[in-house]
């Protein structure tokens, strides 16, 4: 399947924007590179198999996929669940280390406390 000019330079226009836009989110601190990448990866794929979509046939072919479409949206919904996992195990290691924090930063409260209380006495204590 050969796509009209006038969607190729329409992909690659909104490519280029979205590749701006994770430049700029990246310049901003608000994404980090190691998650900026696959970004850039698939928008340089999507991009690629939209300027040679024979591509995408050849390996449609190769795989036993009569539609080829069916293999780039079977191959997206990997990749994301993939990702998505990826980004679960991230958040549980956070929570863990929040929770951790958490707890060092009220047994460090408690020493200060009784520190405060060794050295002055209970009665001079204000909180």
């Amino acid at each position: 399947m050969i796509l009209p000019v006038k969607i190729k330079v329409i992909v690659t226009l909104i490519a280029i924007g979205f590749l701006a836009y994770v430049s700029r989110l990246i310049l901003k601190r608000r994404l980090k590179e190691e998650y900026a990448i696959i970004w850039f990866v698939s928008t340089f794929i999507l991009a690629l198999l939209s300027f040679r979509s024979d591509l995408l046939d050849t390996v449609a072919v190769l795989l036993g996929v009569a539609f080829a479409p069916n293999l780039l949206f079977a191959g997206i919904i990997f990749v994301g669940m993939v990702y998505l996992l990826h980004l679960s195990v991230k958040l549980s290691k956070q929570q863990e280390q929040t929770k951790n924090l958490t707890q060092e930063i009220a047994l460090l409260k408690q020493a200060i406390l009784e520190n405060k209380v060794n050295s002055l006495g209970p009665d001079k204590i204000e909180e």
